[in-house]
C-alpha cells in the first residue's frame, strides 16, 4: 500500500531502508484474534527490537504511520531504544479520541458492506481479515479506550518529524500537541492543510523533502 514511496525516500535521502509487513499483515504469518490490547506494546518492546538485532542493525531511523507512528514511539521511549537515532512519524495515536473511535466504526461500516474489503484484499490477500480485525476490533472495544502512551515520551531524546493531517479522520492535533510538548529531544511538527490520514500519499513530494531535510541536519 505504500506503492513506491519507500524505494523514493531511499533515493533522495541516500540511506537504506528496511519495509518489512507486520504479522497479519501483507505475505506476513498471520496472527490469532482477537489481538490482545497491548498489541503495539508488544510490536514495539518485543517484536521491532528482535528484527533490529537478527538483522544487525545499529543505527535506525523509524518511520512509522498511524499504529506504526506509535509503536516507533513506544520503542524510542523505552530502555529499548538504544539503536535509534531519529524518528519520523505520520498520524500517529498516543491516546485514544472521539474522533479515533467515530473514524475507526466507519471504516468498519465500509469494511462490511462497502468496497474496503475487496481493496485491502489486493494488498494483504488471505490476510486481509487479520489485518482489518486485528486493528478495528482492539480500538472498537470499551476497554481500549483507556489506551495511553504518554509516559513514554518524556524518555524520548532523539529529534522528531511529525506530520499530520488537519481532516485526519482518526486524529486531532492534540496528539501532535502532546507528542510536542511530551518529548524531552526536538520535535518538528509538519500540519498539512487538506490532507487526511495518509500524507505520504496525498502529498509525497512534501514528505519526501522534508525528511530529507529533517534527516541532514539530524
Amino acid at each position: 500500500m505504500w506503492r513506491d514511496f519507500p524505494e523514493r525516500l531511499a533515493s533522495v535521502t541516500g540511506f537504506g531502508a528496511l519495509i518489512y509487513s507486520r504479522a497479519g499483515y501483507g505475505n506476513s504469518d498471520p496472527v490469532s484474534l482477537p489481538r490482545p490490547m497491548g498489541f503495539m506494546h508488544d510490536e514495539a518492546l518485543k517484536v521491532l527490537p528482535e528484527i533490529l538485532e537478527s538483522l544487525r542493525i545499529r543505527n535506525a531511523i523509524l518511520f512509522g504511520h498511524s499504529d506504526g507512528g506509535s509503536i516507533a514511539l513506544i520503542h524510542a521511549g523505552s530502555e529499548k531504544a538504544n539503536k535509534v537515532r531519529a524518528l519520523i512519524l505520520e498520524a500517529p495515536h498516543v491516546f485514544v479520541e472521539d474522533r479515533s473511535i467515530d473514524g475507526i466504526d466507519a471504516a468498519k461500516v465500509e469494511y462490511e458492506n462497502g468496497s474496503l474489503k475487496a481493496s485491502l484484499e489486493r494488498y494483504h490477500g488471505v490476510n486481509v481479515e487479520n489485518t482489518f480485525r486485528g486493528w478495528n476490533d482492539v480500538w472498537l472495544n470499551r476497554e481500549f479506550r483507556s489506551w495511553n502512551i504518554e509516559s513514554f515520551l518524556p524518555n524520548i531524546e532523539v529529534p522528531v518529524l511529525l506530520f499530520q493531517g488537519e481532516n485526519d479522520e482518526y486524529g486531532t492535533l492534540k496528539q501532535v500537541e502532546a507528542i510536542k510538548h511530551g518529548c524531552r529531544g526536538p520535535v518538528q511538527t509538519v500540519v498539512l492543510q487538506d490532507c487526511g490520514h495518509d500524507p505520504h500519499r496525498e502529498f509525497p513530494e512534501r514528505v519526501l523533502d522534508d525528511s530529507d531535510a529533517f534527516l541532514k541536519k539530524s
